[in-house]
């Protein structure tokens, strides 16, 4: 078995990078936050152009998954650069709706793949709101064995992260496709939005420990860098271990959606996955989440007072780290899955 990420995998993710680089995020984060979805819409489409969003699509809806291993790279990208919008939510109803089939599938899930559509949704189980359900052409929320689109976003709740506001779908709307298969569907849509969620704070926590390092080797006490203080080079090998100590739980989370992917079936409206995937998905998903969250506390204590500061783009990262964390399943939760698996 190969545990290392491809040369073209590796290449995938550097693109993404490049891409996000010359994007200027924090400036497409301030705009999502004050309401204007213009700029972060202009780079969900950029995005799309390489392909993000056609990982979660199956080939004959225009995409070129389910790849969950390009889908881990790149959704880690995506954390580092904050990328704002409903990330995870839009991957988890590409396999939602490619789990319901029919109808509904084929009119959304070729928009999905291009980045036409930006959608967000509800699960049972995972809590009522639905990310940047204002930004979103569509949101989907699923009960028991009905799939139905919500009739409009609802009104907005309080949301540590500006840039990821929460929204209570308006109830009602007609079913868009009933059955056993929408339960299926919606538990392997649940394990890709943790999947994908784990992905994103893992990639916020590298951005968090990187600008971090860089900063304690400007700033000085007593005429030296605070970083060659012992207690900081503690704090921050602690933070890196943490993090690495996620990433191969992520990757081996991803193997597991892969090899669901390739049994005799797959792809046929059945979306059930295999005993191992969803406790695999937890284990990723808390320990990329309490790194993530860890790093931000570290990127607090160590930037001093300027970390609290708006005008600093740190900022952005550290109020996502800890609804991260909680997105899509809790540390507690995910625990119990874990141990359930």
């Amino acid at each position: 078995m190969r545990f290392l990420l491809t040369d073209e995998q590796r290449e995938f993710g550097r693109s993404l990078d490049a891409l996000l680089t010359a994007a200027d995020t924090p400036a497409v984060l301030r705009a999502w936050a004050a309401g204007d979805h213009g700029p972060g819409r202009a780079l969900w489409g950029r995005l799309a152009d390489a392909g993000v969003f056609a990982l979660a699509v199956p080939e004959a809806y225009g995409g070129v998954g389910p790849l969950p291993v390009e889908a881990a790279v790149a959704c880690v990208e995506l954390g580092r650069h904050a990328v704002p919008g409903p990330v995870a939510e839009t991957l988890a109803a590409g396999v939602l709706l490619a789990g319901a089939g029919g109808p509904v599938a084929e009119e959304w899930l070729p928009g999905i793949a291009s980045g036409a559509a930006v959608v967000s949704l509800t699960l049972e189980g995972y809590g009522p709101y639905a990310p940047d359900a204002d930004a979103a052409d569509a949101v989907f929320t699923v009960t028991g064995d009905e799939l139905r689109l919500a009739p409009g976003p609802g009104e907005p709740s309080a949301s540590a992260d500006p840039a990821r506001r929460l929204f209570r779908p308006e109830p009602g709307g007609a079913p868009v496709a009933k059955g056993p298969a929408i339960r299926a569907a919606a538990r392997a849509a649940g394990d890709t939005a943790a999947f994908a969620t784990a992905a994103l704070a893992l990639g916020c926590g590298e951005e968090l420990l990187r600008a971090t390092v860089a900063y304690v080797k400007q700033r000085t006490q007593f005429g030296v860098p605070v970083g060659s203080f012992q207690a900081v080079k503690h704090r921050l090998a602690d933070t890196l271990l943490g993090l690495e100590f996620a990433r191969p739980l992520l990757y081996g989370a991803a193997a597991e959606l892969a090899s669901e992917v390739s049994r005799p079936g797959a792809g046929t409206g059945s979306a059930a996955g295999p005993p191992g995937a969803g406790a695999a998905v937890a284990a990723a998903k808390v320990t990329a989440g309490e790194a993530g969250y860890a790093a931000a506390r570290t990127a607090l204590q160590l930037h001093g007072a300027i970390g609290y500061t708006e005008e600093l783009d740190l900022a952005w990262w550290l109020r996502r780290a800890r609804p991260l964390r909680d997105a899509w399943g809790t540390p507690s939760v995910c625990r119990a899955r874990v141990l359930a698996g």
